[in-house]
């Protein structure tokens, strides 16, 4: 263990979370263990992470690559989409299942070893919602500034949903970063199957556990 984190965890309550280290999570459950469900809404968070690393590293694997490419730009495979749980996630989209398993270890050792920007993922729901949030609030605001007739409030709408697209991509990716998602150093991959989820839509589960004792990188 590192210095910082050995420091951090002789602090009981000094959680600094600008900068993830292994036993963070870890920490926060020793001291606030009383809270329900808080084990659960941490590992659902860590989930959600390597959700979006498997998806980042699904694409980047089905890249075309020819002599000479350099690898730092991810790449996006829109035909991929996942759906997060407390104990797992769902992987929706045609994916061979031996490159998913190989995806879904290599997303999580590289996430652990410091490639956090991998646990954020532009097509998330949190960007949606947060989208969504801003449109209603600009547009409630800016809705009393013009008259209530009809092609003035279209206009008004209209500046809302303009200025809520310039600024959710980045308020998106904060509240991702800051709420939604977790680097997993506590998680491990416990096993990977093809089924249906709750609607019926055929998807692979990758079921994960959870380490009290996370290994540090």
């Amino acid at each position: 263990m590192t210095s910082t984190a050995t420091a951090r965890s002789q602090n009981s309550w000094d959680f600094d979370f600008s900068t993830p280290y292994p036993t963070q999570d870890s920490d926060l459950l020793k001291q606030l263990s009383f809270i329900p469900g808080l084990k659960e809404i941490l590992m659902a968070r860590q989930v959600h992470a390597l959700e979006h690393a498997t998806v980042w590293v699904l694409g980047d694997m089905a890249r075309p690559r020819g002599i000479g490419d350099r690898f730092e730009e991810q790449q996006d495979n829109e035909t991929l989409g996942g759906l997060s749980t407390d104990r797992g996630f769902y992987l929706y989209g045609p994916v061979n299942r031996i490159h998913l398993g190989r995806a879904v270890r290599r997303a999580l050792e590289r996430l652990k070893s410091g490639e956090w920007d991998l646990a954020l993922h532009p097509r998330c729901g949190t960007n949606t919602s947060v989208s969504r949030l801003l449109t209603a609030g600009f547009f409630a605001g800016i809705s009393l500034l013009f008259p209530r007739g009809p092609l003035e409030q279209l206009f008004a709408f209209g500046i809302a949903t303009t200025a809520a697209a310039q600024l959710s991509p980045d308020l998106g990716n904060l509240a991702q970063k800051h709420l939604t998602t977790s680097i997993p150093f506590n998680l491990e991959v416990d096993s990977i199957s093809q089924t249906t989820d709750l609607w019926g839509r055929s998807a692979y589960f990758i079921g994960v556990r959870w380490c009290e004792s996370p290994a540090v990188r």
